[in-house]
């Protein structure tokens, strides 16, 4: 598969990958989490080239994660907001933020911590089925492609079944 068959792949990750696969743009979207929204900001923070931090912040305009708007008129200045397709992201985010606490934090334990302003608590993400609400865990999962459907192409990168 060629990266630039991804966004005609019946496979949400491959589609999603598009936007996502970049090493910058998870990076970018942690730190609009963190409360970023200016260029000279993100910029700063991250030591990331002008130019590839323009692409980056363009590509999640693009597919509707983040939205710019004007905060001051002269001269005219923008800042980008998630939307909310992009708010729908966090728990993806929090996910691999946790992820990388877990195997990649030193001593000192994780860099950023997270609380729960409701009840006070730092907190970790944990995954719970929309059905029951019981905590799911990746052994308790199986995957089924979707019923064959003519109007659409058919699921090639289904669930992966071992020979016999």
């Amino acid at each position: 598969m060629r990266w630039e068959d991804l966004p005609e792949q019946q496979c949400s990750m491959a589609r999603t990958s598009v936007v996502l696969g970049d090493r910058w743009t998870l990076v970018i979207l942690s730190d609009v989490f963190l409360g970023v929204r200016r260029f000279d900001d993100f910029q700063k923070r991250l030591g990331i080239s002008r130019t590839t931090l323009a692409n980056r912040l363009k590509l999640l305009e693009e597919h509707g994660v983040l939205t710019q708007r004007q905060y001051q008129d002269k001269p005219p200045r923008s800042e980008y907001r998630l939307t909310e397709k992009g708010v729908g992201l966090y728990p993806a985010i929090i996910a691999l933020l946790d992820w990388g606490d877990e195997h990649y934090s030193d001593a000192a334990g994780p860099p950023i911590l997270r609380r729960h302003k409701t009840c006070g608590h730092d907190f970790h993400g944990v995954m719970h089925c929309s059905e029951c609400g019981e905590a799911v865990e990746p052994r308790d999962v199986e995957a089924r492609k979707r019923a064959p459907d003519e109007r659409f192409p058919e699921v090639k990168r289904g669930p992966f079944t071992h020979a016999s």
